[in-house]
Parts: structure tokens; sequence; C-alpha cells
């Protein structure tokens, strides 16, 4: 009989209904959600201990959540924390690692035997060296250049586990033990470096929402590498479940948005110089919110060199 526990944090419903659900990725990998601490209320109750009464003037928590994302009002997102466990290929590990403010835990090749699970991309992801990125692929293969790709992958990927195996030397019934007595058994920690960086590895992976939102808004770019593009598009459903207000805004003013340089700035006052003011206070009310709204003709005054 499952044993049910009563807890007085807070919950959120269709959070809990996704919790450690593996979702899969890529052909062998999974992501999950863990466990989650807060949401769109943690942030709310943060930013109000924060800022005082000065929150009282915005009514709404989802027009305060708006307010602080697109104020850039960091801290309060950080209340909020997400913990996954993923299955990935090396490979794309390491460049997840990159990302240096979470927590993480990986499965151990100096502890434990590692699975033969290597990743083989599909044909439709095998694509040529771009001329203009160096870390970007560009155009997709030919049917036959694609299966040439995915032989030579296969082939390196199952030989360099069989020497890894043979370079164990362990006897799967008992670790301790050779398999072939007339050889010596290489320290785990040693054999693993004879494998392929398509090798699946796990960990467990904790990070608060401000700097998730930073790995996703890298991550779920079109120019990201698309392996890690697949994990971040499905941990980015998943922290819309967790903090669908928080998400929204995300998306608004980070994931769907651009930034302008002093440069580019400088162009666009010249070639909006003559533009009538009347035409940008109609445009101002087709934003979500009268705030906004407010905003963004403050910052278009700003853009002509008019008066407020």
């Amino acid at each position: 009989m499952e044993e049910k526990y009563e807890t007085r944090r807070l919950t959120i419903p269709a959070a809990e209904a996704i919790l450690g659900r593996e979702f899969p990725v890529l052909d062998h990998g999974f992501i999950r959600l863990v466990d989650y601490m807060g949401g769109d209320d943690a942030i709310v109750q943060a930013a109000r201990v924060s800022y005082g009464k000065g929150t009282k003037k915005i009514s709404e928590d989802r027009g305060l959540i708006r307010y602080l994302m697109r104020h850039r009002h960091t801290t309060p997102f950080e209340m909020v924390e997400l913990k996954f466990h993923a299955k990935l290929p090396i490979f794309v590990a390491r460049q997840w690692i990159r990302h240096r403010t979470a927590n993480v835990n990986e499965y151990s090749g100096r502890y434990s035997v590692l699975d033969k699970e290597f990743y083989i991309p599909g044909p439709e992801v095998i694509a040529t060296q771009s001329k203009l990125n160096r870390q970007g692929r560009e155009e997709v293969f030919s049917a036959e250049g694609a299966e040439e790709v995915r032989h030579i992958l296969f082939a390196d990927a199952t030989r360099s586990y069989e020497n890894y195996l043979s370079l164990l030397n362990e006897d799967p019934n008992n670790p301790r033990s050779p398999l072939d007595p007339s050889k010596q058994m290489l320290a785990r920690e040693l054999a693993r470096m004879d494998l392929t960086l398509n090798y699946y590895t796990q960990w467990y992976w904790k990070i608060d929402l401000h700097n998730l939102f930073h790995f996703l808004g890298l991550r779920m770019d079109p120019h990201a590498q698309w392996e890690i593009m697949q994990y971040a598009n499905i941990m980015g459903e998943m922290t819309k479940v967790v903090a669908p207000n928080a998400y929204h805004a995300f998306e608004d003013y980070a994931l769907n948005a651009i930034r302008i340089t002093g440069p580019e700035l400088q162009a666009l006052r010249q070639l909006l110089s003559g533009t009538n003011l009347s035409e940008l206070e109609s445009l101002s009310q087709t934003l979500p919110t009268k705030r906004e709204g407010k905003e963004f003709l403050e910052k278009m005054k700003d853009l002509l060199g008019r008066e407020s």
C-alpha cells in the first residue's frame, strides 16, 4: 500500500503530475523533473519582502512578476529551484557543464562500469561544418553520406566498448575477480578513457530559476547545438509548469526578445526621426498591460529625443 504524507510547503498540482516522469530525448536519453521548490508565489513573496510597500503599486502577482523580469530584478527568481535527472551523451554533458551556476552530481565511471549505450544521430541532423560559424552546422548530408557517418560512429563506439571491457577484465558475476586470470584488471578510472564521447552519462542537476532561464535562453536558441536544444526544449516545458507566469515573462522579455547595441540605437534614431508620436501612443495600447504600454512610450520618446 502506498504511503501518503502531508506537507506544509507549496505544491503545484501540475508539477506534481510530471514529477519523476521520464521524457525521452535523443535515442537513449531522457530528462525528468525530480523535485522543485517554490513557484510563482515564491517569487512574489520574495519580492514583496525585498521591496516592501513599493510593490503594492502593482496589484496583480502576474504583473509584478512581469515587472521584475522586464527590469532585471533577478533575486526573487533565485527563490525557486528545480532539480532534474538527465541521461545524456558525454559530449552534450561537457557543453552543458559550462553553466557553472548549478549543483551537479554525475554518474561515476571511476566507481561503476558504464553501460553500452551510445548516441547515433539521425540522418536529418548530420550536416556539414558551417562556413561562417565555427561551432555550427550548415547543409544536411546526402542520404549516402549520412549513412556512412552513422556507420563509422556505430563501429567506433562498439569497438571502443569491447576494448573497454577487455581493459577492465572484470568477471560480471564477480567484479573483484578477472574474467581472464592470465591478464591484469585495469582500474575503471583508466579504462573509461577508451570510450567515445557519444556514450551516455547521467547526472542530477539542480539550479535556481534565474540561472535556469539563462541556460534556457542560450540552449533553446536556434543557434544552439541541436542535441542540447532537445533537452532544453523539454526542460522549458517543465519550467512552464512549475512557474507559468515567470516562464511567460521570460518568453516575452528574454527568449523572444532582441538586444539593441549602442550603434544600432543611433541608427534607429535616424530611421525614426520623423515618426509621429500619436502613432506610437496608439501602438502602446496593444501591449499586454498599461504599465508596459507606458514604459514603451517612455522608451520611444527617449529614442526620438522628445520630452516626456
